[in-house]
Protein backbone atom coordinates (compact mmCIF):
# COMPACT_ATOMS: atom_id res chain seq x y z
CA UNK A 1 0.00 0.00 0.00
CA UNK A 2 1.34 3.21 -0.90
CA UNK A 3 1.95 5.37 2.28
CA UNK A 4 1.27 9.27 2.05
CA UNK A 5 3.14 11.71 3.80
CA UNK A 6 0.95 13.92 6.44
CA UNK A 7 0.62 16.87 4.00
CA UNK A 8 -0.03 15.10 1.30
CA UNK A 9 -2.96 13.76 3.37
CA UNK A 10 -4.01 17.37 4.61
CA UNK A 11 -3.64 18.43 1.27
CA UNK A 12 -6.32 15.96 -0.31
CA UNK A 13 -8.89 16.45 2.32
CA UNK A 14 -8.55 20.17 2.13
CA UNK A 15 -8.92 20.34 -1.82
CA UNK A 16 -11.34 17.18 -1.91
CA UNK A 17 -13.36 19.48 0.71
CA UNK A 18 -13.51 22.50 -1.38
CA UNK A 19 -14.19 21.88 -3.88
CA UNK A 20 -17.03 19.66 -2.99
CA UNK A 21 -19.14 23.16 -3.44
CA UNK A 22 -16.79 26.00 -4.98
CA UNK A 23 -19.53 28.40 -3.56
CA UNK A 24 -18.43 27.67 -0.53
CA UNK A 25 -15.28 29.33 1.63
CA UNK A 26 -14.08 27.35 4.68
CA UNK A 27 -11.16 28.06 7.10
CA UNK A 28 -8.16 26.41 7.77
CA UNK A 29 -9.77 25.60 11.25
CA UNK A 30 -12.98 24.55 9.98
CA UNK A 31 -11.26 21.66 7.73
CA UNK A 32 -9.09 20.43 10.44
CA UNK A 33 -11.35 19.58 13.13
CA UNK A 34 -13.75 17.50 10.73
CA UNK A 35 -10.68 15.82 9.67
CA UNK A 36 -8.96 15.96 12.96
CA UNK A 37 -5.54 17.58 12.18
CA UNK A 38 -3.52 20.33 13.01
CA UNK A 39 -4.68 23.30 11.94
CA UNK A 40 -1.29 24.66 11.75
CA UNK A 41 0.33 22.00 9.58
CA UNK A 42 -3.40 22.68 6.85
CA UNK A 43 -2.70 26.32 7.22
CA UNK A 44 0.89 25.53 5.74
CA UNK A 45 -0.58 23.01 2.91
CA UNK A 46 -3.19 25.26 2.12
CA UNK A 47 -0.58 28.13 1.37
CA UNK A 48 1.47 25.63 -0.74
CA UNK A 49 -2.14 24.58 -2.52
CA UNK A 50 -2.44 28.61 -2.79
CA UNK A 51 0.39 29.07 -5.03
CA UNK A 52 -0.24 26.08 -7.18
CA UNK A 53 -3.39 28.01 -7.93
CA UNK A 54 -5.57 25.28 -6.60
CA UNK A 55 -7.14 26.98 -3.60
CA UNK A 56 -7.44 30.83 -3.31
CA UNK A 57 -7.60 32.58 0.11
CA UNK A 58 -10.74 34.88 0.94
CA UNK A 59 -9.94 37.63 3.43
CA UNK A 60 -12.80 39.41 5.61
CA UNK A 61 -15.44 37.84 7.71
CA UNK A 62 -16.83 34.77 6.97
CA UNK A 63 -13.52 34.82 4.78
CA UNK A 64 -11.44 31.02 4.45
CA UNK A 65 -10.64 28.97 1.43
CA UNK A 66 -12.61 28.11 -1.52
CA UNK A 67 -11.44 25.49 -4.25
CA UNK A 68 -10.51 27.64 -7.18
CA UNK A 69 -8.77 24.35 -9.78
CA UNK A 70 -10.50 22.67 -12.60
CA UNK A 71 -12.13 19.70 -11.07
CA UNK A 72 -12.70 17.93 -14.15
CA UNK A 73 -8.51 18.40 -14.78
CA UNK A 74 -7.06 18.55 -11.80
CA UNK A 75 -5.35 14.82 -11.26
CA UNK A 76 -4.29 13.18 -7.96
CA UNK A 77 -1.15 13.40 -9.27
CA UNK A 78 -1.37 17.21 -9.15
CA UNK A 79 -2.32 17.58 -5.74
CA UNK A 80 0.54 14.59 -4.39
CA UNK A 81 3.51 16.07 -6.57
CA UNK A 82 3.36 19.15 -4.73
CA UNK A 83 4.33 17.82 -1.54
CA UNK A 84 6.07 14.26 -2.51
CA UNK A 85 8.21 12.17 -5.54
CA UNK A 86 5.73 9.66 -7.29
CA UNK A 87 7.13 7.85 -10.07
CA UNK A 88 10.57 9.28 -10.18
CA UNK A 89 12.85 6.82 -11.32
CA UNK A 90 14.83 3.35 -9.92
CA UNK A 91 14.84 2.84 -6.86
CA UNK A 92 17.77 3.55 -5.84
CA UNK A 93 17.88 2.07 -2.36
CA UNK A 94 17.75 -1.68 -4.08
CA UNK A 95 21.37 -3.04 -4.60
CA UNK A 96 20.65 -3.53 -8.17
CA UNK A 97 24.31 -5.41 -9.15
CA UNK A 98 22.28 -8.78 -7.72
CA UNK A 99 20.19 -11.07 -9.41
CA UNK A 100 17.27 -10.44 -6.30
CA UNK A 101 18.61 -6.67 -6.56
CA UNK A 102 17.83 -6.54 -10.11
CA UNK A 103 14.50 -8.47 -10.04
CA UNK A 104 13.28 -6.86 -7.15
CA UNK A 105 14.14 -3.26 -8.66
CA UNK A 106 12.07 -4.37 -11.93
CA UNK A 107 9.36 -5.21 -9.68
CA UNK A 108 9.26 -1.63 -7.67
CA UNK A 109 10.24 0.61 -10.98
CA UNK A 110 6.88 -0.92 -12.03
CA UNK A 111 4.70 -0.36 -9.01
CA UNK A 112 6.17 3.00 -9.43
CA UNK A 113 4.98 3.31 -12.66
CA UNK A 114 1.31 2.06 -11.54
CA UNK A 115 1.00 4.24 -9.12
CA UNK A 116 2.06 7.21 -11.02
CA UNK A 117 -0.42 6.50 -13.78
CA UNK A 118 -3.23 5.60 -11.41
CA UNK A 119 -2.87 8.67 -10.12
CA UNK A 120 -2.54 10.56 -12.69
CA UNK A 121 -6.26 9.18 -13.84
CA UNK A 122 -8.32 10.07 -10.95
CA UNK A 123 -9.64 13.57 -11.24
CA UNK A 124 -10.51 15.74 -8.23
CA UNK A 125 -13.98 15.47 -10.09
CA UNK A 126 -14.15 11.33 -10.61
CA UNK A 127 -13.50 11.30 -6.14
CA UNK A 128 -16.36 13.78 -5.51
CA UNK A 129 -18.11 11.56 -7.62
CA UNK A 130 -17.28 8.88 -5.27
CA UNK A 131 -17.73 10.83 -2.28
CA UNK A 132 -21.02 11.32 -3.55
CA UNK A 133 -21.89 7.88 -3.62
CA UNK A 134 -20.35 7.03 -0.10
CA UNK A 135 -21.35 9.92 1.95
CA UNK A 136 -23.21 8.45 4.85
CA UNK A 137 -26.44 9.74 5.70
CA UNK A 138 -25.62 11.00 8.81
CA UNK A 139 -22.51 13.36 8.18
CA UNK A 140 -23.11 17.02 8.56
CA UNK A 141 -21.69 19.37 6.28
CA UNK A 142 -19.02 21.64 7.74
CA UNK A 143 -20.58 24.72 9.07
CA UNK A 144 -19.67 27.52 7.21
CA UNK A 145 -19.88 30.09 10.54
CA UNK A 146 -22.89 31.82 9.07
CA UNK A 147 -25.52 30.10 10.70
CA UNK A 148 -24.87 28.36 14.30
CA UNK A 149 -27.07 26.04 16.12
CA UNK A 150 -28.47 27.01 19.11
Amino acid sequence: MMSLQKATLFALYAVLELAEDTDRQLSASEIAERYSISTNHLAKVLRDLGRAGLVESVRGAGGGYRFCGNAKRTTLLDVVQLFEEVGTGPSNSIVQDTNAGAALSLVMDEIEEITHATLLSITIETMLKLMRKRRPEKQKPISTGLFRAV
